[in-house]
């Protein structure tokens, strides 16, 4: 078509008889083929054309059809137009709207058309006739029509001349019968898929059936192994105590003097027995902690005083190291009420793991107080070679050992930091680490300042009467329901509740909770796009997020999730596990 032109005039015909109806439907579905619309587009626009001729037909006694290619916001569409000169449509916006009842079944024929055509437009007054039109685009199929094309079109619809009906009811009758036929074939999927589908359901039944049997047998396995260690331990005990015994009264001179090269060899044996000792002690403070059986002993801590002995106690590992071990503490830090023997352990972890990795530069030891939420904070910086990215949740695994040139040159059992982790939930706080390669690393102990209950941090008193606001957001309310049976049993906290994404931004935007627990997967507006939006709005973007989900947690999962947001799969909630995330989350918004 040349540039400019809106209309290209293809073909028309009267609709008189019967016959013209059955003629022009027809007709709509030759040209939709020789355009280029697909055969179910064919039908979809012969069907449309034959309702609106057969109402022109039965209710005005005839009219005409017209067929035109027309430009129409940029887009070539096929236009027909049907017009007829009867009495006109009395209750057209009823029938437009689906309320009108017709026992000859205009209403219907009209509504069908609309539905079947990208395009539909109608205009009828009493006394003056009807005009419908009826538009299909032809974008996407193969570029645009030239003139040459339409020529083409006009010249064939010329030579072939009038329809035959007997031909066209034929045909009609042919395209029926392949709709039936694709009906028929999409109800044989339907039903192989439901049975599919029924046999996918009885299968995860037995799946879930069967993990909740593997998750009996870790737990037996885990109290088994928990028992053995604490077993072992103290089997272990007695024999080391014996070595080291014995080699400390050889190292006296108790039966007499030793040889130089005797005295070598009895000192190594001690060495190890110490080595294996403080491996035993590893073990065993780790099954008690696994077990629940490990006693907390509380009592006042002076900060200074801490440090004044930590600093003598690791004094012999700073021997001929180019390093230098400071310690800090701010004005500011209180008293502390909790167990010293255990902030003692490890920040002695800390440190010796951070001397170990630290060739040159210095590992300071730094103590602050936040006031608002009651913590008291440790940090343990060093300059040392650093841990990488992928690493980091590695490092407190129990037995991993990270592959580096100084991890060969140093001893250690891999129990440490597991050990000090459980030793910062155990007293109601967090172990974290933050680390770039060959810069160094820090790892934050945060601690209540008063261990117990009157350890979690009270918020500013919001309207809710003093209480933490929680926010779920959840599409399934059997989950939903779940979690807030695990947050009744923490006192400190409200829950506020929503079923979709869209809710939850709202009530975010609304009451300002302090965290919000988000699903990932929901209709409409998905877990993502929530975080999208959050990120995005400077009222709610600060409030920590953890997420909840039943999807598999991978490394590709992680990177797409914003840097701070928690992540837990939903099949290992626990109230214990819950609450600590909570505490964790509301801390850090308190230290914001």
């Amino acid at each position: 078509m040349t540039t400019g032109a809106t209309n290209w005039p293809l073909t028309a015909m009267s609709i008189e008889t019967a016959a013209d109806v059955v003629g022009t439907r027809q007709r709509a579905r030759r040209i939709a083929e020789l355009i280029g619309f697909q055969r179910q587009d064919q039908t979809r626009i012969a069907t449309a054309v034959s309702e609106i001729a057969r109402n022109a037909f039965t209710y005005a006694g005839g009219g005409r059809a017209e067929f035109a290619i027309a430009i129409a916001d940029g887009e070539q569409v096929l236009q027909i137009r049907i017009s007829d000169r009867g009495h006109g449509i009395a209750d057209l916006p009823a029938i437009l709207d689906g309320q009108y009842r017709s026992s000859t079944g205009m209403g219907l024929g009209l509504l069908g058309a609309r539905r079947l055509v990208d395009r539909f437009s109608i205009e009828s007054q009493p006394g003056k006739g009807t005009l419908v039109e009826l538009g299909q685009r032809l974008r996407e199929r193969g570029g645009p029509l030239t003139p040459a094309k339409l020529s083409e079109v006009v010249s064939i619809l010329k030579r072939e001349g009038a329809i035959d009906p007997l031909a066209a009811l034929h045909e009609q009758n042919r395209e029926l019968l392949q709709s039936l036929e694709e009906l028929r074939r999409r109800e044989a999927e339907a039903d192989q898929l439901s049975a599919e589908l029924a046999d996918t359901n009885r299968g995860v039944v037995a799946l879930y059936a069967e993990l909740e049997e593997r998750a009996e047998q870790l737990r037996k396995v885990s109290e088994l192994k928990t028992r053995f260690l604490s077993n072992a331990s103290h089997e272990f005990r007695t024999p080391l105590n014996s070595i080291l015994a014995l080699s400390r009264l050889l190292l006296e001179r108790v039966d007499g003097e030793l040889t130089a090269e005797q005295e070598k060899q009895v000192t190594y044996i001690r060495r190890t027995a110490e080595s294996l000792t403080e491996l035993v002690d590893d073990l065993l403070d780790l099954a008690k902690v696994e077990a629940g059986k490990i006693g907390v002993k509380i009592g006042p801590i002076s900060v200074p005083n801490l440090f004044s002995a930590l600093r003598g106690a690791l004094r012999p590992l700073l021997a001929g190291a180019a390093v230098e071990l400071i310690f800090e503490c701010a004005d500011d830090v209180p008293e502390l009420v909790t167990d010293e023997a255990k902030v003692a352990q490890i920040l002695r972890n800390l440190v010796s793991n951070a001397l170990k990795f630290t060739e040159h530069g210095e590992v300071r030891v730094i103590a602050r107080y936040v006031e608002k939420s009651k913590l008291a904070i440790f940090s343990v910086r060093d300059t040392g070679i650093g841990i990488a990215p992928k690493d980091q949740a590695r490092i407190f695994e129990e037995f991993s050992q990270l592959d580096s040139q100084l991890q060969k040159a140093v001893k250690g059992t891999g129990l440490g930091l597991p050990l000090s982790r459980s030793l910062a939930e155990l007293l109601g706080g967090t172990l974290r680490v933050e680390s770039v390669v060959g810069q160094g690393s820090v790892f934050t102990l945060t601690i209540p300042s008063v261990f117990g209950p009157a350890a979690r941090p009270q918020p500013s008193p919001p309207a809710g009467g003093g209480k933490k606001r929680i926010l779920l957001v959840d599409d399934d309310e059997t989950f939903r329901y779940i979690v807030r049976q695990m947050i009744d049993g923490e006192l400190n906290y409200e829950v506020l509740d929503a079923a979709d994404g869209r809710d939850g931004l709202r009530i975010a935007r609304d009451r300002l909770p302090d965290v919000i627990v988000l699903d990932l997967q929901m209709p409409e507006m998905d877990g993502f796009q929530v975080l999208r939006e959050l990120s995005t709005d400077p009222r709610v973007c600060a409030i920590p997020v953890i997420v909840l989900t039943s999807m598999s947690i991978t490394p590709e999962l992680r990177t797409e999730l914003p840097a701070g947001v928690r992540l837990m799969s939903k099949n290992m909630v626990s109230r214990d596990n819950l609450s600590l995330f909570l505490r964790d989350a509301a801390s850090a918004r308190d230290l914001q």
